[in-house]
């Protein structure tokens, strides 16, 4: 007979088994030991964890208790830890053998939904993120096709306004980065996890760089006017 354990991951309370328990303690600080030093860290971690509970939870299925084999299908659909660069597990060979499988869960022996799903993308909106969301989903080069359908179905009188809100309504936010994986059908594993929000990070440090720069403009641009000013009101420029 088993212990078990009550946990919270990912926002989710789950009952584990001892072994299992142990498993993913093990797992998950191979983890967090491997992006312990990266930006983003709390990021990446938050949204692994958050991924793995809802693989427990397709997996379950009602059932009350995580047992093992959960445990080594959600890893084989997320990645083992040597498959994206990071120590192996720390607990004993005897869990892992015959269990190896490819990031992706090619060889996981559950089934787990598969295919895109349509959320808003607010990371590259205008207004909510509708036509952002549809051009992932429908795999669009540039969401600027799909805005221009909205304007020209709205300045031709039809239906594009109550289209978009009814589109708003039903469209979740994409607010993780599973989510955003499952907006472009791309596999929610560690590594697309960690790739995706590096790429966040480095994408808002770029922004916030050309917002320093254009601050800094403006503000010489003030400093040379109050300059040239003051130079009139003296006369020295007379």
């Amino acid at each position: 007979m088993n212990k078990v354990y009550n946990i919270n991951l990912g926002g989710y309370p789950f009952t584990i088994d001892e072994d299992a328990y142990n498993h993913l303690r093990s797992y998950l600080e191979a983890i967090h030991n491997h992006f312990r030093t990266t930006e983003g860290y709390e990021e990446i971690t938050h949204d692994i964890e958050a991924r793995l509970a809802e693989l427990f939870v397709e997996q379950l299925n009602n059932r009350p208790i995580v047992g093992f084999q959960e445990v080594e299908d959600a890893i084989a659909i997320m990645g083992r830890p040597e498959e994206f660069g990071a120590d192996p597990m720390s607990e004993g060979e005897s869990y892992t053998e015959g269990a190896h499988t490819s990031a992706g869960g090619t060889d996981a022996k559950f089934k787990i939904k598969t295919g895109k799903r349509l959320y808003r993308d607010t990371e590259d909106s205008v207004v909510g993120g509708v036509a952002a969301g549809l051009t992932a989903y429908f795999g669009i080069a540039d969401p600027i096709w799909v805005r221009l359908f909205f304007v020209l179905i709205v300045i031709s009188g039809g239906i594009g306004i109550p289209l978009y809100l009814i589109l708003w309504a039903l469209m979740p936010e994409a607010k993780t980065a599973g989510d955003r994986l499952a907006m472009r059908g791309e596999p929610i594993n560690i590594s697309n996890i960690s790739k995706i929000i590096t790429e966040e990070f480095e994408h808002l440090s770029e922004k916030m760089t050309e917002l320093g720069e254009e601050l800094a403009g403006k503000k010489k641009v003030r400093a040379k006017m109050t300059t040239t000013t003051r130079a009139l009101r003296s006369g020295s420029l007379l």
